[in-house]
């Protein structure tokens, strides 16, 4: 069955109306004949909205009943069972009611993708899961619903719905988004101007990042080099000199002035030996480059200008920032330079930028003798080998026949000399071949004959083609000694810059794997691995488009052990790249390794923890626990008893404690079953809008009435809380605080608006805890201070601190002024009215 599509509507903040647009979509897929139903679309009670829902066809939705409430979710079944061409699913990061098939709607989703079914769904950026701490940093809202990036990343189709700050806080104003009532509390705290326009940038650069990934896919795709200027995406050529420093705070200012710029530094190790660069002040230069907000890269080539070039292709750049040559005026007799040859080969659509600097017509240090010879060398060796002597003999035989066989000999084997610097052996022996020949015809007697008459001569020619031979077998030794070092050279600094980043931590295998790929120029790098010769191999990681699936669909695989290879596409391998190659594959696999042993290292961290909440669960049942049973069941015997008469105030007595025990028990049993649902990550608030002062007063009935004394303001705005939660809370803290404080001095309880937040006060007034104690009160198990052992497990407020977090909220402790400890409750309070089913205090949607 075909897998359905996913069509995301992504806004910046409620209200900009993604809803509107997805259900406008509908109607038009309605008008085409296409089959579409609402599977979920919440309108919280915007008119322009609910007309909007008039004419669709909307599938009934589940009833759940959760804690006396009953609350309504998408009907899962009920959809597959209608089996429409397209559904609509309103708030993709929404949380289920417990009870659910799916804790997640984004699950729910997937469900019906999987049953070839296409949705149309709804989210805003700031539930996106890696935009969490930038979105709470912006607005001071953690955002509590959440949905992994990747499930948004994988949609068919992303459309935003973009709207100006202004124009959304009028559209707030006009009602079109909240309630009169809630309108102005909206805009003076979520809804400021500011935090809509850092909220609609973060929109804007997140889609423009995706649009950006679906170029690089269509034109690795379509084979597509030439450049597209979509973005302005600059190339730093380094050479490891110290100008690269000047290079790259100047590309970082052309990239400011454009959109979006991005800066990419690369540095090509050259096979031919003509860059000597410091790794030290590579270093300093990858350092500086991602403090500018660039990436650096290495990647291997045997020209440079070309590698560059191919490189900036690759990553389709629109500019490359290249410093003017550090060669002296007698230097560019070698050749143009990498500046002037990637400005000549750049082509319409590549602009090349030459910076001066300090170190420009400077000079360099010696760079040794080319590696390889090159093509117009090899040719012009060949030219000179071959029509040099035929050359040499016209010119000896018609102008100067006279000048005697010594000479002539020695004239030949500078021609043999020469083709052997210019093209190396080959040419060097074939001028040596036919020079003796044409010797032997034209200059040695008799002359017009292969014969020699005088032995002398014999030696004379035989002592000529050694000496041509020996010289053209050093040079063409030289060269190949060159080549190998240089070769080695280019290796040994990638293997150096792979052991740094070893040494700098960089533990993530898709980035080791993506530096495999830009090093030797590949499209696609996948490390795999089996358990044993019979078992199909599995992707532990890749980087790039359509990585291989097994060894055998690879251009280059290499092995690691019996169980491990490294898969490369895209071009075949020298076998010369292949140590290096090797060292990488290495490497890959000790990082997965890591990993992996990473991971189980976290494993082992929580199931220690977890056996030390059971040794210190242990510990408290054995005691803390035992204790009121034994006074319940002390009393108990003495009320049974037929020996003794008790009166009406000992029976009364008797009973008092059995309930003061029962009472205990209550106490530590729910604190108990808290922690754990705490530790277990059970725990999903029901979040609704709330009054203090109908909550607070309810978590004070087991205190005494002369022992606390409130002041809750009735102006206070609402808060965005699970009143279950905020009892059990605010019950615990108050207790403590009365165990604490001393018998006559009443705990205050205060409660306060600040910006979007509401604070809960707990004052006592007892001896108040160290600085260095303040947070450990809030661990599990933990008792201040000389605590009776009956005085609880220590568990409540820890218990507190985890519903407080679950619902969004903070739970701190400062000094009192005076003497004491203030508990300090931080929630936060609701902008807008939302429907009455669990929500993060910060579910915002449209």
């Amino acid at each position: 069955m075909a897998r359905g599509r996913l069509r995301i509507y992504l806004g910046a903040a409620p209200g900009v109306g993604k809803t509107y647009a997805m259900l406008a979509e509908a109607h038009r897929r309605i008008e085409r004949g296409t089959d579409c139903v609402v599977a979920f679309v919440e309108h919280h009670g915007r008119p322009r909205t609910e007309v909007m829902l008039h004419g669709l066809e909307q599938i009934p939705r589940r009833e759940l009943d959760h804690r006396g409430a009953v609350f309504t979710e998408m009907d899962v079944d009920a959809v597959l069972a209608r089996r429409p061409q397209v559904a609509l699913v309103d708030e993709l990061a929404h949380t289920n009611v417990p009870g659910s098939r799916n804790a997640k709607r984004w699950q729910d989703v997937e469900e019906l993708l999987a049953a070839g079914i296409d949705v149309v769904s709804t989210v805003n950026i700031q539930h996106l899961e890696s935009l969490g701490d930038v979105v709470e940093s912006i607005t001071g809202v953690r955002q509590r619903e959440t949905v992994p990036d990747e499930v948004v990343r994988r949609a068919d189709q992303i459309e935003l719905v973009d709207m100006s700050p202004e124009a959304l806080r009028r559209r707030m104003a006009h009602g079109n988004v909240y309630q009169s009532d809630k309108v102005d509390a909206a805009l003076s705290n979520y809804f400021r101007p500011g935090n809509l326009t850092a909220l609609r940038e973060l929109a804007l650069l997140w889609v423009a990042d995706r649009v950006d990934a679906y170029l690089k896919q269509y034109r690795s795709e379509h084979r597509v080099s030439a450049i597209w200027g979509s973005r302005e995406r600059i190339v730093v050529g380094l050479t490891g000199g110290p100008e690269g420093r000047t290079l790259i705070r100047r590309a970082a200012r052309l990239a400011e002035k454009g959109a979006g710029g991005e800066v990419l530094a690369v540095y090509v190790s050259r096979s031919d030996g003509l860059t000597s660069a410091s790794p030290k002040e590579l270093a300093v230069q990858r350092t500086l480059v991602e403090d500018l907000g660039g990436t650096f890269h290495q990647v291997v080539g045997e020209d440079v200008p070309a590698a560059l070039l191919d490189f900036a292709r690759g990553v389709n750049a629109t500019q490359i920032v290249l410093g003017v040559s550090r060669r002296k005026a007698w230097q560019y007799v070698l050749g143009p330079g990498v500046g002037a040859t990637a400005a000549r080969e750049s082509g319409p659509d590549l602009d090349v930028h030459l910076i001066t600097h300090a170190e420009a017509g400077k000079g360099r240090l010696p760079l040794g003798r080319p590696a390889g010879l090159g093509r117009s060398r090899i040719i012009w060796g060949w030219l000179a080998g071959v029509l040099g002597p035929v050359l040499l003999t016209w010119l000896l035989t018609g102008l100067a026949p006279e000048v005697g066989l010594a000479n002539d000999m020695l004239l030949y084997l500078t021609l043999t000399v020469a083709a052997a610097l210019l093209g190396g052996l080959l040419p060097a022996l074939t001028s040596a071949l036919v020079g003796s020949l044409l010797l032997n015809w034209y200059f040695t007697p008799p002359v017009h004959t292969l014969t020699i008459a005088d032995p002398k001569n014999i030696v004379a020619m035989a002592i000529f083609f050694g000496v041509a031979v020996s010289v053209a077998s050093v040079v063409d030794l030289a060269a190949r000694r060159t080549q190998q070092a240089a070769r080695l050279r280019a290796e040994s600094e990638i293997l150096s810059f792979l052991a740094g980043s070893v040494l700098r931590g960089e533990t993530s295998l898709e980035a080791l794997l993506e530096r495999v790929r830009e090093t030797f120029g590949m499209e696609s790098v996948a490390l795999l691995e089996r358990a044993d010769d019979v078992t199909p191999w599995t992707c532990a990681g890749s980087v790039g488009p359509q990585p291989c699936g097994r060894p055998e669909n690879a251009d280059v695989d290499m092995p690691v052990g019996d169980r491990m290879t490294l898969a490369l596409s895209g071009r075949v391998l020298p076998a010369s790249d292949r140590r290096v190659l090797a060292a990488f594959a290495a490497q890959a696999v000790v990082v997965l390794d890591r990993q992996r042993l990473q991971h189980e290292a976290d494993r082992a961290k929580e199931l220690a923890e977890g056996n030390r909440i059971r040794t210190a669960l242990l510990a408290a049942v054995s005691h803390d626990l035992r204790t009121p049973l034994a006074g319940i069941k002390a009393a108990v015997s003495s009320l049974r008893s037929d020996d003794v008469e008790w009166s009406e105030e000992d029976r009364a007595e008797l009973l008092e404690a059995i309930e003061a025990g029962a009472d205990r028990l209550d106490n530590l049993v729910g604190n108990l079953l808290d922690i754990t649902r705490l530790q277990t990550g059970t725990v999903t608030p029901i979040v609704r809008e709330t009054d203090l002062d109908e909550v607070v007063p309810m978590a004070l009935g087991g205190v005494p009435e002369d022992g606390v004394e409130l002041d809750i303001p009735e102006t206070l705005p609402m808060v965005h809380v699970d009143r279950g939660l905020l009892e059990r809370v605010v019950a615990n803290v108050v207790e403590n605080a009365v165990k604490y404080s001393p018998p006559d001095t009443p705990v205050l309880v205060k409660a306060s608006s600040l910006a979007d937040r509401v604070e809960v006060r707990v004052v006592d007034r007892g001896s108040g805890v160290p600085d260095g104690a303040k947070q450990r009160i809030f661990e599990p198990f933990q008792r201040y201070g000389d605590s009776p052992r009956g005085a609880g497990v220590g568990l409540g407020l820890a218990v507190a601190r985890g519903f407080t977090e679950a619902m969004g909220g903070t739970l701190t402790a400062e000094d009192t002024p005076g003497g004491g400890l203030t508990m300090v409750l931080s929630l936060p309070t609701a902008p807008g009215r939302e429907p009455e089913r669990p929500a993060p205090p910060t579910a915002l949607t449209s």
